[in-house]
């Protein structure tokens, strides 16, 4: 039985409990974050804004497992991640968090399908109920009809779109975003804002979002402000 499985159902999705990461040493020193704690409640979504250089994207790595704290803990569906060994990360990075980054990093040579279909083929899903999955995902984002395209005959936010399913691909109880439309045109990123929040909603997935955009802000359940690597804001 894993650990997830033993989560009582209220407890929080995502605890940061007075978490430190310095980068360097003596006057090279760089505090990304100072002391920072909060908790997600599962299917919340919550955004992470401040400027850049705020230690949004240093927490967020954290927070999935790319990165440990130097101080304090980080809980991921019960959990320590910030004591995990490799094995414990990679069963993470798996099973329970997925990550959505600004560059949509699909693989060129496949196609939309395939590329939301190679998490579930990395957990060897039976052929019949990965399309399934695949299909399911595709509509769901808006490209039903575009599932044979390869990202080069996609448009930015459609790739964008792609990365979204494909993250969703293996049912993750936490997405971590990180500038999602960050690469794209502001109409564009408004419908990939609202598609995030829908897909939250209906695949009941746990959300943390960094992003600069007020559209996003607007569509969270919170709003957790970084300055200099310090929560000033909740």
């Amino acid at each position: 039985m894993t650990a997830a499985s033993v989560r009582p159902a209220d407890e929080p999705m995502v605890v940061v409990d007075h978490v430190r990461r310095t980068y360097g040493t003596g006057d090279a020193a760089v505090h990304a974050v100072r002391d920072v704690s909060f908790s997600i409640a599962p299917g919340e979504l919550v955004v992470l804004v401040g400027r850049s250089g705020s230690g949004k994207t240093t927490l967020l790595n954290m927070v999935g497992g790319l990165d440990r704290p130097d101080e304090g803990r980080v809980v991921v569906d019960g959990r320590e991640v910030s004591r995990l060994g490799e094995r414990g990360l990679v069963e993470l990075r798996r099973d329970v968090v997925s990550f959505v980054f600004q560059t949509f990093g699909l693989v060129p040579v496949l196609s939309a399908a395939e590329n939301v279909g190679v998490p579930l083929r990395l957990r060897r899903i039976a052929p019949r109920a990965r399309e399934e999955r695949v299909a399911l995902l595709l509509e769901l984002v808006g490209l039903g009809g575009h599932a044979n395209q390869r990202p080069g005959e996609l448009s930015g936010g459609q790739q964008q779109r792609v990365a979204i399913a494909r993250a969703l691909a293996n049912s993750p109880r936490l997405l971590v975003a990180d500038e999602p439309t960050g690469q794209l045109d502001s109409q564009t990123g408004v419908a990939i804002m609202g598609l995030l929040r829908a897909v939250v909603e209906a695949e009941r997935t746990t959300a943390l979002v960094a992003t600069h955009d007020p559209v996003m802000m607007a569509l969270a359940d919170r709003v957790v402000r970084l300055q200099d690597g310090v929560l000033v804001e909740d």
